[in-house]
């Protein structure tokens, strides 16, 4: 059931709305009257996770679009204590020590999603202590196959690569390698924060055969994993979802809606254009954000997920050409590159919107906002920052 969650206040504030893009043609719209969507990467203390309102209420038309991190880290925690409930306790401990040790996988330390997942995953194992550093664990209990094995996290690491990037597959290479010498049999699972540096994982020329390995984000090549029985299981984030919301939200706006209207027409209704998108999304007003849920993938669901497959509830609009600017934080990010960013090419042409996509290194918040440039030319903008307290910078750029 999809869920939209609007306060009194809420309603008050959303039904400003109404701004300069439905003004009658040959007013000027200013850029910081423009609709603004931040997605994927939500503006917010990278320390503390607290969400950085100011820039979310930097006009009445600025919303995020992303998905339920908290519930996503459920979802994988669940994926991996149900396939070791259904496993053998004398074939996941593969040295017989009665002890379950598994090895991580950190995206970025300072990243409100890794630490989500990371906080779900050692929930579920009971390794969590309260804290989603590197290090920082208990010695936990999980049922396998009807017995119970001591947990252990033998290590959690960050994986940064040389250029400074985060979530970096080739680090994840390098680290299980490092791992697989230094644990040997004493590795009995691996878990990432994502399916790159899960991919990168198994890219391990040492990796220990059939140890069980989990990803999360559901790219096209882990699918692909799943199916030849290489990787055990990953969690969609529904990535057809929040493409499409990100410019069903960015349209709405164009379209002069106003209120509930933006949040809902073309998300969880049908738009005056016949569109709804099929997969849940939540809307919390406290934070402007629309969330989509998170699916398990494993060996038993993997061909509902294979590559190509789109929302048949969206469709050709016919509505008029809207030009919008949008950033990418990292050109060589897996699950942008290879999952949103062709979802959003092939979901903006339906919506009447012409994307011009800027990428950045992963690394310097200047390789995106060097780009982000002649924002007159644009209806409205999409961003996905570098840095996720980073927001205040692009909205700088916005006031002139």
């Amino acid at each position: 059931m999809k869920r939209i969650i609007l306060s009194v206040a809420a309603l008050a504030v959303a039904a400003g709305t109404f701004m300069g893009c439905a003004k009658s043609s040959g007013s000027k719209v200013l850029n910081k009257d423009k609709p603004l969507v931040f997605f994927n990467r939500q503006p917010s203390d990278p320390q503390t996770g607290e969400i950085d309102l100011d820039t979310m209420a930097w006009n009445e038309q600025t919303y995020y679009v992303g998905f339920d991190a908290a519930g996503g880290g459920a979802v994988q925690g669940k994926l991996i204590t149900d396939f070791l409930a259904a496993s053998n306790a004398s074939a996941i401990d593969r040295n017989g020590d009665g002890i379950l040790g598994y090895v991580l996988c950190i995206g970025d330390v300072g990243h409100n999603d890794s630490k989500a997942r990371t906080e779900g995953i050692r929930k579920a194992l009971g390794t969590w202590n309260g804290s989603t550093d590197p290090g920082k664990v208990k010695e936990g209990r999980v049922t396998v196959g009807g017995k119970v094995l001591r947990v252990v996290e033998l290590e959690g690491k960050a994986m940064t690569g040389t250029d400074g990037s985060t979530w970096n597959a080739n680090a994840a290479t390098e680290a299980m390698g490092g791992w697989a010498t230094k644990f040997g049999t004493a590795i009995d699972m691996v878990v990432s924060n994502n399916d790159g540096m899960a991919m990168g994982c198994l890219q391990a020329s040492n990796y220990p055969a059939g140890v069980p390995i989990f990803g999360y984000d559901a790219n096209a090549d882990a699918i692909e994993a799943i199916g030849a029985g290489k990787l055990t299981g990953t969690v969609s984030q529904n990535v057809d979802a929040q493409a499409t919301a990100t410019l069903q939200v960015l349209r709405n706006l164009l379209d002069g809606l106003e209120g509930e209207d933006v949040v809902t027409s073309g998300i969880t209704t049908e738009d005056k254009y016949g569109n709804r998108i099929s997969a849940d999304i939540d809307y919390v007003p406290e934070t402007k954000a629309l969330l989509a849920q998170n699916t398990g993938v494993n060996a038993s669901n993997w061909q509902s997920y294979t590559a190509g497959k789109r929302d048949p509830l969206v469709k050709k609009s016919g509505a008029p050409e809207k030009k919008v600017l949008l950033t990418i934080y990292n050109s060589a990010d897996n699950f942008l590159s290879s999952s949103y960013l062709p979802a959003l090419n092939y979901y903006a042409p339906l919506l009447g919107i012409k994307l011009t996509v800027v990428q950045g290194d992963g690394q310097n918040e200047s390789s995106c906002l060097d780009k982000f440039t002649n924002l007159g030319n644009y209806d409205a903008f999409a961003i996905n920052m570098v840095k996720t307290n980073s927001g205040r910078d692009y909205t700088d750029k916005l006031k002139y």
